[in-house]
């Protein structure tokens, strides 16, 4: 496993490899890596000749008052969970590389950013959006890997890529859980044991959903209420929303007549945890 800072060293690999007829499957992370950045990298191996994962705290993406100063950074640990796994580049630019002095290029985000996240996050997704593209750039691949868990970041890359032809094929891929059925997340570690048991309101919350949509309940506000009246009985620390809407475009629907997504953003205590679940009228 090669781990590289400089840009300009992995463009020459990667490109150097590809033009050899190696594919590259790539996978961004902001490291605190666990068995979810994992499962992405184990795909990667299996759809492609190379795998490789960048690690980059991406500051666009934070709010002033959001917690990039405390967000973990634990890169030794995250490289030996990338060697056991078959890694093969691990690219982890310092922030001067990646934002140098006068850097003012942002991208403009897709409609799909613009309900939920980009109500509760304020230009969360042009950070996104533009760390997302410059990695593409720097790192040639040929397949983007993707958690669902991160549901609208995904639709953004994936619209963004669409509107401006970036040639690379993003896999959204399955969100993996722990064995009560909490959504990995980096942010997960911040969680005391009764905030961890909390947090499976949301969890619990899809469930719910799911469940009365197999009983014939097609009703958005009635499912959304169900959602957020399991939140509230777990003891969340507030709800900034607990929708079901389209799940391409994520508006608001009126009723599940084909596929929807339902989708939570909440706080117990002082961490955000997000989740969201496939809802289909059989």
């Amino acid at each position: 496993m090669k781990v590289i800072r400089h840009s300009h060293e992995i463009y020459s690999q990667l490109s150097f490899a590809r033009k050899g007829g190696s594919t590259n499957g790539l996978v961004p992370t902001m490291g605190a890596l666990h068995e979810g950045h994992l499962s992405l990298v184990k795909l990667a191996k299996e759809n492609c000749d190379l795998a490789t994962v960048t690690i980059f705290v991406n500051p666009t993406q934070f709010a002033p008052h959001e917690d990039l100063a405390k967000y973990p950074r634990t890169l030794d640990e995250d490289l030996e969970r990338l060697a056991s796994v078959g890694t093969d580049f691990v690219f982890t630019p310092d922030q001067e590389s990646i934002y140098p002095s006068g850097f003012s290029t942002y991208i403009e985000p897709p409609n799909v950013a613009q309900p939920l996240e980009g109500l509760f996050r304020p230009g969360h997704f042009r950070g996104v959006a533009t760390i997302v593209l410059k990695l593409f750039n720097l790192v040639p691949a040929d397949v983007a890997f993707f958690g669902s868990k991160d549901y609208q970041q995904l639709a953004v890359i994936q619209k963004m890529v669409a509107d401006l032809d970036v040639p690379i094929r993003i896999e959204g891929c399955p969100t993996i859980r722990e064995s009560d059925g909490l959504a990995m997340s980096s942010r997960n570690r911040y969680l005391n044991s009764e905030e961890r048991k909390k947090g499976l309101g949301l969890w619990n919350a899809l469930c719910r959903a799911r469940t009365l949509l197999a009983e014939g309940e097609v009703s958005v506000p009635v499912l959304e209420s169900a959602m957020q009246k399991v939140l509230v009985d777990s003891g969340v620390s507030s709800i900034d929303y607990a929708k079901v809407v389209h799940h391409e475009t994520l508006q608001d629907l009126q009723k599940v007549d084909s596929t929807a997504i339902a989708i939570i953003a909440a706080r117990v205590g002082s961490t955000r945890l997000i989740d969201n679940l496939k809802l289909e009228v059989n």
